[in-house]
C-alpha cells in the first residue's frame, strides 16, 4: 500500500481506475471523472491522494474545503477499487485524509453516503464520524429509484484531543 498525493502523471492510472467504478460509486465524486481534463485537474488540489500497487490505482480520497463561512469544513470523498473493498484500504485512506485535513486547518469533515451503505457507515462511525443529517429520498439512481442520503460529521479538533490524550499524536502526525 502506497498512499501519496496525486501528480499530473497519474491521469492515465486514474482514468483506468474511475472507468472500473459503477455509476453509484461515481455519484459521490463531484468532478466529472469521465473527462480526462477533469481527471488531470485533480492534481492541482492539495488534499487529494491515491493508493497504488504495481502502478495501479486502488483507491482515491479527497478533502474538498467548503467556501465562505464554511471554510473550516472539508467534505471527504472516498472510493476504493471494488475488488479491494473490505480489506481496510478505505479506512486507511480516510484516516490519511483526516490527518491531512487537520494539518491544513480544517476543523470539521463531513461525508455523504447513501443510507443503505451499511459497511461504509460502520467504517466512518468507527473513525469518529457521527450522524449529522438524514435527507429522505435525496438521491435518485440511474433507474429512477430514490434513496436516503446520510451526512456524517467528524469534529477533528474534538477527536484530536482524544488522540493526544492517548499519547499517540506524535506517531499519527509523523
Amino acid at each position: 500500500m502506497t498512499i501519496r498525493a496525486i501528480t499530473p502523471t497519474d491521469t492515465d492510472g486514474l482514468a483506468e481506475f474511475f472507468a472500473t467504478l459503477s455509476e453509484r460509486d461515481l455519484t459521490f465524486i463531484r468532478e466529472d471523472v469521465t473527462d480526462r481534463a477533469a481527471i488531470a485537474a485533480l492534481a492541482e488540489h492539495e488534499l487529494r491522494w491515491i493508493d497504488t500497487a504495481d502502478s495501479r490505482v486502488l483507491g482515491y480520497v479527497a478533502i474538498e474545503r467548503l467556501p465562505g463561512w464554511s471554510h473550516h469544513v472539508g467534505e471527504l470523498r472516498l472510493v476504493v477499487d471494488p475488488a479491494r473493498r473490505g480489506t481496510g484500504l478505505g479506512r486507511t485512506l480516510a484516516q490519511h485524509a483526516l490527518i491531512g485535513a487537520l494539518r491544513s486547518g480544517i476543523r470539521k469533515v463531513v461525508v455523504e453516503l447513501a443510507a443503505d451503505q451499511e459497511h461504509a457507515v460502520a467504517m466512518f462511525s468507527g473513525l469518529g464520524f457521527t450522524g449529522e443529517a438524514l435527507l429522505s429520498d435525496h438521491i435518485r439512481d440511474r433507474d429512477g429509484h430514490l434513496h436516503d442520503l446520510l451526512v456524517l460529521a467528524h469534529h477533528v479538533e474534538e477527536n484530536w484531543t482524544a488522540i493526544e490524550g492517548a499519547g499517540i499524536a506524535d506517531v499519527v502526525m509523523s
